[in-house]
């Protein structure tokens, strides 16, 4: 056996998470329910202006990125990202959103958008405790 760090894109390992997860959970009783999503912001021109990233599984939608052009940051379009996530994701059979965020980056954004802080891990420089949030998803 070698353990190696893997630096480039190996399609196998994408395949043996998915086939071991989905392995495991039935296993367990759980259905995977799994996808990936990423929505982007463009454009006219077709220059990404906003991408948000994730993946859903089991009974929850977690977000992985929020990213704002720092021309764009404060214009709504964040909301709008996690809008199209929210839509669709709803009725899909999942329970809820998630997200983390250190303290630096967007706690209070996400609050104003109606999640609602789980857990904090404090940390020594306040902006890098961590925020665990959620919110239901209808």
């Amino acid at each position: 056996m070698v353990i190696r760090r893997i630096e480039e894109e190996d399609s196998r390992i994408g395949s043996f998470i998915n086939d071991e997860f989905s392995q495991y959970s039935e296993q367990n009783g759980v259905v995977l329910n799994y996808s990936e999503f990423c929505f982007a912001a463009e454009d006219e021109e077709g220059k990404i202006l906003g991408v948000i990233t994730g993946r859903a599984y089991y009974n929850e939608v977690h977000i992985g990125d929020l990213i704002i052009d720092r021309k764009h940051r404060r214009s709504g379009l964040g909301s709008k990202l996690i809008a199209a996530v929210e839509e669709a994701y709803a009725g899909a059979g999942y329970e809820k959103i998630t997200v983390t965020s250190f303290g630096f980056q967007a706690p209070e954004f996400y609050k104003k958008l109606g999640y609602q802080i789980e857990f904090v891990r404090e940390d020594k420089n306040p902006k890098l405790s961590k925020y665990f949030l959620s919110k239901p998803l209808v």
